[in-house]
C-alpha cells in the first residue's frame, strides 16, 4: 500500500504544465496529440501512467522531446535559459482532454 501511495504521489509530480503555443495548438487540432510541460527526469511509461491518472483517458503513444534553453546575455553577463523536457501525447480515438472547463 505504502508502494502505490508513493508511485501515485509520483507520477502526480511529473506533469508541469500543458504548452500553450501555436504549434501546440496545431498539432492538438491536427492529430489529436496534447503537448505537455514534463518534469525532466520522468521516462515515456510514467508520463502515460501520469496522463491517465490525472485525466481518466487512454494513451496511444507518447513522444518526448527535450528543448535546450536559449544562451541570453545580461549587460556583460552570460546565462543560460533552463532546459525544457515536452511530451507529445497520442491519444486514443474518441478521448479528448479539454483545458477550457471552469473549475469553481
Amino acid at each position: 500500500m505504502i508502494q502505490t501511495r508513493r508511485n501515485e504521489h509520483r507520477l502526480l509530480s511529473i506533469l508541469l504544465g500543458p504548452v500553450i503555443s501555436e504549434k501546440a495548438t496545431m498539432v492538438a487540432e491536427k492529430n489529436e496529440q496534447v503537448v505537455f510541460e514534463v518534469a525532466r527526469d520522468a521516462n515515456k511509461l510514467e508520463i502515460k501512467g501520469a496522463v491517465e491518472l490525472l485525466f481518466k483517458v487512454e494513451v496511444k503513444s507518447v513522444q518526448v522531446v527535450i528543448q535546450k534553453g536559449k544562451a541570453k546575455k545580461f549587460g556583460r553577463f552570460e546565462g543560460r535559459r533552463n532546459h525544457v523536457k515536452k511530451a507529445y501525447v497520442s491519444l486514443k480515438p474518441g478521448q479528448e482532454i479539454n483545458f477550457e472547463t471552469e473549475v469553481k
